[in-house]
């Protein structure tokens, strides 16, 4: 639920000008889209970074701010399936700098920075996957064959924009998109109309390869 109404305007003046500074300039390897409806939740993507079994991947995260943001930190959860000790069956992610170690003049772009150093170098002493913090401890090889192969997965090829409309802002549709249009294909209107068979054709033969 949006914590819009719950917090002062003075912080959510703050917020609002946190969140467009890390928009127009975020940190290396990290996206940012704000909601215009919403600022207590901030969706955001991280780069897999290099030398890690999260390498080439794209992992969509949010940000929730409570009812007592900035005094109480906020709440990261992954949308990308993810294996990693620091980060629970349900996306959860536990980090000290979102518990004990959060100060409220940290900040968002310092919350975020601290969860990509996490894919870098995981706490197998706060593992909320126990399976993930017994392998990395025990069986590293194993536990980087895991990670990797739910990067394949999930998060190769994503783009990390929300894919819900509600997630953020989207591309607009053309209003003459002819992919809105209810019906045959093939009665489309236009020069378009001819070559719809031939796409269909197409991706036929490509499925036989």
């Amino acid at each position: 639920n949006s914590n819009v109404e719950n917090l002062p305007p003075h912080v959510l003046r703050l917020v609002y000008k946190e969140v467009s500074a890390l928009a127009a300039d975020p940190p290396e390897g990290i996206k940012i889209y704000p909601s215009e409806e919403d600022i207590t939740e901030l969706h955001t993507s991280i780069e897999g970074p290099e030398g890690t079994p999260f390498a080439g991947g794209i992992f969509r995260m949010r940000l929730v701010l409570g009812k007592d943001f900035p005094a109480v930190p906020p709440k990261g959860y992954f949308l990308t399936k993810i294996f990693h000790p620091n980060v629970g069956h349900k996306g959860e992610i536990c980090v000290n700098v979102l518990k004990r170690d959060w100060k409220a003049e940290l900040g968002l772009r310092h919350v975020l920075l601290t969860i990509k150093c996490l894919l870098i170098h995981p706490n197998p002493e706060s593992a909320l996957n126990e399976e993930a913090g017994r392998l990395l401890l025990e069986d590293y090889a194993e536990y980087e064959s895991r990670a990797r192969l739910l990067t394949e997965i999930h998060a190769l090829g994503a783009s990390g924009a929300p894919q819900d409309p509600n997630d953020g802002p989207q591309p607009k549709k053309h209003a003459g998109d002819p992919t809105k249009r209810a019906g045959d294909p093939t009665k489309r209107a236009g020069p378009s109309a001819a070559a719809v068979p031939a796409k269909a054709d197409k991706k036929r033969a490509l499925r036989r390869l």
